[in-house]
């Protein structure tokens, strides 16, 4: 009888076994949920939308599918650093496995609160003399990325200067001396303004009365111009440079798109979305174990030329048919 008993136990144990073994399967199959947190802060709203849905595109692309096997949770400050911190805290408190980020003010924010989580940044500049990476070919710490800067890209910006009609001939070059990140670009702005033919001088700005300032002194010689270098103070300002610049009749080249959009005459520099595009890859490989003190510090790829020719009308500039047909967008 004992015997008997063992065997059925046994045959019930077995049955069970049996009959759990395809949900234990489903349960295999099915992708766990992960966790990541996006900061996207700064004046330009329209660009942090194309960039957020360039983001989600490109996980999904890696099998990442938001509110399926990934939850994102998504923060969109203001330009406040005040409001920067409170952002990048809740995310943190979040506990996410990987956060995306921009520019340096939002890796510095997310710093501030967390030396472990991996940070990849889609946009940031000079990460090495901003003290956020060891070297670019290996960053150590907690933070990896995609640069938006790419100082011989400084050449291309004083060329398109000299290509408008009546062509600059006299340009400053607009940046902010707090920041190391002009060092790089000045030589190769210097060393293009040789071939070019073109006077350049630099112009320090640290507030709205400098670049007014800078503007006004520049306005009262002929065939002049400006150049912005990329920089979170210029960024700030955009604004006012955009309306100084219309209100001298001075052609500006800037940065990124948010300064042509705002009515500066143009604009060359990094796409962003691409940036955002190929962040995707990094937070994909360290979801499945990846170090991001391990992966490089890449630089842009993919620019992208922005022409107002609104603008161009309002301050007396033409833009040559083949530049326009080179733009990959002009606002009319």
């Amino acid at each position: 009888m004992e015997q008997r008993s063992i065997i059925r136990t046994t045959r019930r144990m077995v049955l069970a076994v049996i009959a759990a073994a395809p949900l234990a399967a489903q349960a295999q199959q099915r992708d766990p949920m992960r966790r990541i947190g996006v900061l996207m802060g700064g004046p330009n709203a329209a660009g942090s939308q194309a960039n957020a849905a360039a983001l989600v595109q490109a996980l999904g692309a890696l099998n990442w599918r938001e509110g399926g096997n990934l939850r994102i949770d998504w923060r969109f400050p203001g330009a406040d650093a005040a409001d920067f911190d409170r952002s990048a805290a809740e995310l943190v408190a979040l506990n996410p496995e990987v956060l995306v980020t921009v520019g340096m003010p939002e890796i510095k924010a997310l710093q501030r609160q967390t030396r472990t989580i991996p940070i990849v940044f889609a946009g940031g500049g000079d990460p090495v003399g901003r003290g956020v990476a060891e070297s670019l070919a290996h960053p150590g710490g907690n933070v990896t990325g995609f640069s938006s800067e790419d100082p011989p890209i400084a050449g291309r910006w004083l060329q398109l200067l000299t290509q408008i009609s009546p062509p600059a001939t006299h340009v400053a070059v607009l940046y902010n001396p707090g920041l190391a990140n002009y060092v790089s670009y000045l030589p190769v702005i210097e060393k293009a303004a040789g071939s070019l033919a073109v006077t350049v001088r630099a112009a320090p700005v640290r507030d709205d009365a400098e670049i007014e300032a800078t503007m006004a002194g520049l306005a009262s010689e002929q065939h002049d111009g400006i150049m912005v270098l990329p920089d979170p103070l210029t960024i700030a300002h955009h604004d006012a440079i955009v309306a100084m610049a219309a209100r001298h009749r001075l052609p500006t080249v800037c940065p990124f798109g948010l300064f042509a959009a705002a009515g500066g005459l143009m604009s060359y520099g990094a796409d962003a979305s691409d940036l955002f595009r190929r962040s995707a890859d990094y937070v994909d490989r360290i979801l499945k174990g990846a170090k991001p003190g391990d992966l490089p510090i890449q630089n842009p790829t993919k620019f992208e030329l922005v022409i107002n020719l609104k603008t161009a009308k309002a301050i007396g500039v033409t833009m040559p048919l083949i530049l326009q047909m080179t733009a990959d967008a002009v606002i009319e």
